[in-house]
């Protein structure tokens, strides 16, 4: 379903013409149909914030997204968001550089299993073992504060892993909707015509064995944009996630203008 919507406009290049099915009246549109690369538009493939990779929403909230990250400044991240009362981690992407260790580190306060695998045996064929699970080692700087993830649709494989990771903090929630279900490494299966499909060699599951994969990551609280929503430009993800750390007593007008971009 999500990449049918990635191609329900595809088509040749050019003048093209659509109807609009809006507020119980139909519109006719006369739009350019332009290649996907050069119209660039932002969220395109992710739902995350534009802009800075790492911020201060506000005095009492950090905010992070993953598809701009760097492994090294996992510590620097840690350090901004020091005394703020919660970090918003955005995977609404996929992360630009493998953070399930070097920041989920400085998320936990002791080792915590959040996934293990199964192997295939390659001396007995069709046979699979279980590998012992795996959990980050705590080290320093420690964030004390609230964790709270964000994912949706478009969290796809290395994002699923690194929720599962993070998820492993003390309290650490996930907003948004389930996410893709196709956590695994891939090898490439190349077809006639110039076609290929993908496969997976291991099993990815949680650490008392529930699968993950074709199944996604489960939110603990679900939400989804609305059409109205959209119209308005709001990220109501988001919204939910500073409710959760600022208190649902906190005025919407006030929630709305720090979730903007």
């Amino acid at each position: 379903m999500r990449d049918i919507a990635r191609s329900m406009t595809g088509g040749d290049c050019g003048p093209s013409n659509l109807r609009v099915r809006r507020e119980g009246q139909t519109l006719s549109l006369s739009p350019t149909r332009v290649h996907l690369e050069s119209a660039n538009s932002p969220g395109a493939s992710t739902h995350d914030l534009p802009g800075e990779t790492f911020r201060k929403l506000s005095n009492d909230v950090a905010y992070l997204k993953l598809s701009s990250v760097k492994s090294d400044d996992a510590a620097r991240y840690i350090d901004g968001a020091s005394g703020t009362k919660g970090l918003i981690i955005d995977i609404r992407n996929y992360p630009s550089e493998f953070m399930v260790f070097s920041l989920g580190s400085l998320l936990v306060d002791k080792a915590t299993e959040f996934a293990r695998f199964t192997a295939g045996d390659l001396s007995n064929p069709g046979a699979f073992h279980w590998t012992a699970p795996i959990s980050p080692t705590p080290e320093q700087p420690h964030y004390k504060g609230k964790i709270v993830i964000l994912v949706d649709e478009v969290s796809q494989s290395q994002a699923e892993y690194t929720t599962m990771a993070f998820r492993s903090a003390p309290g650490a929630i996930v907003i948004g909707s389930t996410t893709a279900g196709a956590d695994g490494n891939v090898s490439d299966i190349p077809l006639p015509g110039g076609f290929r499909t993908m496969i997976s060699g291991i099993g990815v599951f949680y650490p008392d064995k529930k699968p993950t994969q074709r199944i996604g990551i489960l939110p603990n609280i679900e939400i989804k944009p609305t059409i109205a929503g959209i119209r308005a430009g709001r990220d109501e993800v988001l919204e939910e996630a500073l409710r959760q750390i600022l208190g649902r007593e906190t005025p919407a007008a006030q929630i709305e203008a720090l979730a903007k971009p």
